[in-house]
């Protein structure tokens, strides 16, 4: 419809201009025509841009807002990006610095015989106050306190935070339970019809502080649902572990997957010294003193609550460990002198000529199953070879420990000579 209008103008144009030069009884030559001034018709047409078919609150959204790929690819939530304020927020159409009375848009037309006329009010001094406090509100973000006793591993987050106890099952209800959150992170899968889904993977330890504990793990496009799901799960999964007062039972070796864990048993007042998860689960379990040692990947977060809760389930007593192995338990402390004290002892046990030449029969690699922690490899100063270090240890060679020097002379030399006075025989 438009194009024919368009066409039936340049028509109706072509005809005036030619009656228009027939009157002026021009001489038919280019330099004639174009000195005359020619009248112009200019069609307007009705715009169909985005800005006249969508909303301010959809503009202002495309602005403010970060689109579903970004998203995906974790923009718009960075600690550095600058708060977009609204500045539509209180702006009320019709009403401006200049405080009008418009007749159809902020005021009726006609009120009740007299129709309204446009008329400038006196100013309002308070409406300019109410728009920078909107502002200032929508700039500064919203931190919600936490009490420094709740709080988690790293400030804010739900990693390590307490979510109390479980929801009820049933009759049963769940009081003296602790819950902690272990891991909390996004995940991501491809399907064919609704492409890259995103959502929020949960592991939650739930225990009693008295033996009593279970872990489980949930995933749900709702954060907070993910969490309480986790924790709801482990607590139809409790599991009873023994323990020895504050510790446990014995040292242990447990591993799943990658992931390898040593567990040392302490004294009462050690404290845990321990990866983060493991302090955690000991938390809720009411293990207070423990030391562990991880090795391998210790981001698997799974795994490694896998493999300590399997190390704590395969405990076993002394006499247990006394029966299999058919050998005495006997334990040996500084504190005693190492005086050898018989801690379990199995029904029969075996003879020194029973016993293989290869089989384990120290304790602790025993439970360990032959393996040890593998040390910190310790690292030489660099300044070790410099002449002013040598020289500097050449003069205090006298004043170190004594008894330490005459042992490591004796077994170095076999005398009890200065290492300056070996130097001298040599040039002898």
């Amino acid at each position: 419809m438009l194009a024919c209008r368009s066409v039936a103008l340049n028509l109706y144009n072509k005809i005036n201009f030619t009656a228009y030069i027939r009157s002026l009884n021009l001489p038919a030559n280019d330099s004639a025509l174009k000195s005359v001034y020619l009248p112009t018709l200019s069609t307007w047409r009705s715009s169909h841009a985005f800005l006249s078919r969508l909303k301010a609150e959809q503009l202002w959204k495309g602005v403010t807002s970060v689109s579903s790929a970004g998203r995906k690819k974790g923009r718009g939530r960075g600690a550095g990006r600058k708060l977009a304020r609204d500045l539509n927020r209180g702006q009320v159409i019709g009403f401006g610095k200049t405080n009008m009375l418009w007749p159809g848009l902020n005021a009726p037309v006609i009120q009740g015989r007299e129709v309204v006329r446009q008329q400038e009010l006196p100013p309002d001094e308070n409406r300019e106050k109410r728009l920078f406090e909107l502002r200032d509100k929508m700039a500064s973000k919203k931190f919600n306190k936490i009490h420094p006793l709740e709080r988690g591993w790293s400030g804010t987050k739900l990693h390590g935070r307490s979510l109390g106890p479980p929801e009820p099952v049933g009759e049963e209800t769940f009081e003296g339970f602790d819950s902690r959150v272990l891991q909390f992170k996004p995940v991501m899968h491809m399907t064919g019809d609704r492409g890259r889904v995103r959502r929020m993977s949960a592991i939650v330890v739930v225990g009693n502080k008295k033996g009593l504990a279970g872990f489980g793990v949930a995933k749900s496009v709702n954060p907070m649902s993910a969490a309480k799901t986790a924790r709801n799960r482990a607590a139809k999964l409790l599991r009873y572990i023994e323990l020895d007062g504050s510790t446990v039972r014995h040292d242990f070796y447990c591993e799943f997957g990658a992931v390898k864990v040593f567990v040392e048993k302490r004294p009462e007042g050690f404290g845990l010294t321990a990866h983060r998860l493991i302090r955690a689960i000991c938390e809720v379990l009411g293990i207070k003193d423990l030391y562990a040692k991880v090795e391998g990947p210790t981001d698997n977060y799974l795994n490694l609550t896998r493999a300590f809760f399997i190390g704590l389930m395969t405990q076993k007593s002394l006499q247990q460990i006394a029966e299999e192995k058919g050998l005495h338990i006997v334990r040996m402390s500084e504190d005693q002198d190492n005086f050898p004290v018989v801690v379990a002892s199995p029904t029969k046990c075996r003879t020194e000529a029973e016993i293989g030449e290869n089989e384990q029969v120290d304790f602790h690699l025993h439970l360990h199953g032959g393996r040890v922690v593998e040390p910190r490899k310790k690292y030489q100063p660099f300044y070790i070879n410099f002449p002013t270090f040598i020289k500097e240890m050449e003069i205090r060679q006298f004043q170190r420990n004594q008894k330490g020097v005459v042992i490591d002379l004796l077994a170095k030399y076999g005398a009890i000579t200065s290492h300056l006075q070996l130097k001298e025989g040599k040039k002898k």
